[in-house]
């Protein structure tokens, strides 16, 4: 989906012809400034609904409202029936995007506080000259935009963006510097000065030649439900749960999903099999090579996901992938994203299985930032006890003077070494050890930079985005807090767009029962002893599932779905790693910082891995530009 609009005319046709997309362009007069029609030239969205009388872009009965969509509106056939009973007329069979046209008609600029699905999309007011840009709640779906000169264009990815020739391929060196520490780069922003990314539960309006953003929904964890026990939380997140899954399932072509063998992907598919006719076709990937490490003996979560597919009688394929191949793919793995990413891509690989089967696929993605999983989850309730203790003594606490009472509260930090490296982490302020967790901290950015990069990031370096997010916190509790944080920037920002973009760069479509919004509402007014309780993650959510997976499963400790690349980076992979590294450009990087990373990294004085595949990606994206 991409679309041009207050350009002229006669620029737009010939941008129009190589992106080979649905563009909003003025139509007769080749000129002028304001968009008068939707011209279809081959709208690329991947057909899941409707796919005989579907097809965009779609208007209303007068041909004043017009959208184009990227996403899908889980609720629309219930929508569609109560838009009847007010006397809407429908063209198609059973379009979601047709619904969309209506509940504007109906509703307003604030019509997706009525829907639930995920969703980047454009929808042209005639009457008003008026386009709006829409993103879902959570920021499943990406949509981009880039404002220059009183026109915008759109779209849902950067590289059909910048086939404008108004639009600039400057990068933005203040959301580079970013990326060193959160792996990814913060919205708005992107990777490119002129190009911006419309935040989760937002909207932007432009309207002659002018541009405003505003918000139609936000996470809010200041509600919390204080009479509310385990067991009615429990019943009531499943009964959310058991909805989501199955309207999720709603589709005009084949679908599956994902099945690491954890308990949310088992969740997923146990429900998926209460409410499918046939046996559900899953998928895993794991990898030929051997790892060391901590991948040493198994084959990560290949045995799980076999385990959990005979208990629950899946149709289950396997792929599994080579340290080379993974290699030799990363290009196109960063090519597919846009922008320099260092965080999980294994959904790119798995998709290439999915595509083979189905166009559809849920995922179990999105539990973990809500029920609590992360180190930066675990942390939070062990780092407030700590702050306690030494506020209370007025000085630092030992491991040796601790009752074995207080020692259990630090669970599961609850020995000397874990609780060392609390001490390490521990601060009053969640953004300060937030930042701790960073990939580079901010004086290794300073070190890792050019002085010529790092004017271009300013005297001044950006905000740090933990600063900026503790500073609108809603929530009161420590564990919430921390993942109220991870809500609003891991989730959007790295965890879902590895999803999205991924499977999408081989058209498949993931679906993600999880993040229905009605689980996120729910969820997050439930408070934080009900996630995580005496160190044991996502309390409340394995709770609700004892009805649907074996007990072992859910006692079985989260080991999460790894890459073995730094374990490859070691023995296979080393040549291809110094190679990369060894081809970082000069213009951004401190050459001799970086062969010191190395040197620590051989001689084990230092975990660098983290690091050192931080600056792999950046440098293989870089080449891709």
């Amino acid at each position: 989906m991409c679309g041009i609009i207050g350009f002229s005319g006669t620029a737009n046709m010939k941008v129009m012809e190589s992106m080979n997309q649905t563009i909003v362009h003025r139509g007769p007069d080749d000129d002028g400034y304001y968009a008068d029609e939707f011209m279809n030239l081959g709208m690329r969205r991947l057909s899941i609904v409707d796919l005989e009388s579907g097809k965009q872009p779609i208007c209303n009965e007068d041909c004043s409202i017009w959208v184009v969509f990227n996403g899908e509106i889980y609720n629309h056939l219930e929508l569609r029936k109560g838009l009847e009973q007010k006397g809407h007329r429908f063209r198609t069979h059973h379009s979601d995007t047709e619904v969309v046209v209506h509940l504007y008609e109906e509703y307003g600029e604030k019509w997706p506080q009525k829907v639930n699905g995920m969703f980047g999309l454009a929808l042209w007011d005639k009457k008003k000259m008026k386009l709006f840009l829409y993103r879902d709640r959570i920021g499943k779906k990406p949509l981009y935009y880039a404002y220059k000169n009183g026109g915008i264009v759109f779209a849902s990815e950067i590289k059909a963006i910048l086939k404008h020739p108004a639009v600039s391929k400057d990068l933005d060196s203040r959301a580079l510097y970013q990326y060193f520490g959160l792996k990814n780069i913060s919205a708005p922003r992107t990777a490119f000065e002129d190009i911006k990314q419309v935040l989760p539960g937002s909207f932007v309006i432009w309207r002659d030649g002018g541009i405003e953003t505003q918000a139609y929904w936000r996470l809010n964890f200041s509600s919390p439900l204080e009479d509310i026990t385990e067991k009615e939380a429990a019943d009531h997140l499943f009964e959310l749960f058991e909805d989501a899954v199955k309207i999720r399932m709603q589709c005009d072509v084949p679908f599956g999903a994902y099945l690491s063998g954890g308990v949310d992907s088992s969740s997923v598919v146990a429900i998926m099999g209460r409410h499918h006719s046939r046996k559900v076709t899953t998928f895993c990937l794991g990898y030929e090579d051997q790892p060391n490490g901590q991948f040493a003996g198994k084959m990560q979560d290949i045995y799980y996901a076999r385990e959990m597919s005979r208990r629950l009688g899946t149709d289950h394929h396997e792929f599994i992938i080579t340290a080379d191949q993974f290699a030799e793919t990363m290009p196109a793995v960063l090519s597919a994203f846009d922008e320099p990413f260092s965080g999980t891509v294994s959904t790119y690989f798995l998709s290439i299985l999915i595509k083979e089967h189905v166009k559809v696929a849920l995922s179990g993605d999105g539990a973990d930032e809500l029920f609590g999983s992360y180190l930066a989850h675990r942390l939070a309730f062990p780092i407030e006890k700590y702050m306690e203790l030494t506020k209370r003594v007025q000085g630092p606490i030992e491991w040796r003077d601790l009752s074995e009472e207080e020692k259990l509260s630090f669970r599961p930090f609850d020995n000397l070494e874990s609780f060392c490296f609390l001490q390490s982490m521990a601060s009053p302020s969640i953004s300060e050890w937030r930042r701790r967790l960073s990939v580079f901290s901010e004086e290794e950015k300073q070190q890792l930079l050019t002085k010529d990069f790092l004017e271009a990031v300013g005297t001044s370096p950006p905000e740090n985005v933990y600063d900026a997010l503790e500073k609108d916190l809603t929530a009161t509790d420590a564990l919430n807090k921390s993942l109220e944080i991870d809500q609003k920037e891991l989730l959007p920002n790295q965890v879902l767009p590895f999803v999205d973009r991924l499977s999408m760069a081989h058209s498949v479509e993931v679906r993600v029962p999880y993040l229905d919004y009605r689980i996120i509402e729910f969820a997050n007014r439930l408070p934080g002893t009900f996630k995580i309780k005496n160190g044991f993650v996502k309390h409340i959510h394995k709770l609700a599932m004892e009805k649907l997976l074996p007990r072992e499963l859910l006692r079985r400790p989260k080991e999460g779905f790894v890459q073995p690349i730094y374990s490859w980076m070691r023995t296979s992979l080393g040549g291809w790693m110094h190679e990369t590294l060894g081809a970082l450009p000069s213009e951004i990087f401190n050459q001799e910082y970086v062969k010191g990373l190395l040197k620590r990294y051989h001689t084990r004085e230092e975990n660098q891995n983290a690091k050192l595949w931080n600056l792999m990606c950046f440098g293989i994206w870089y080449r891709c530009l």
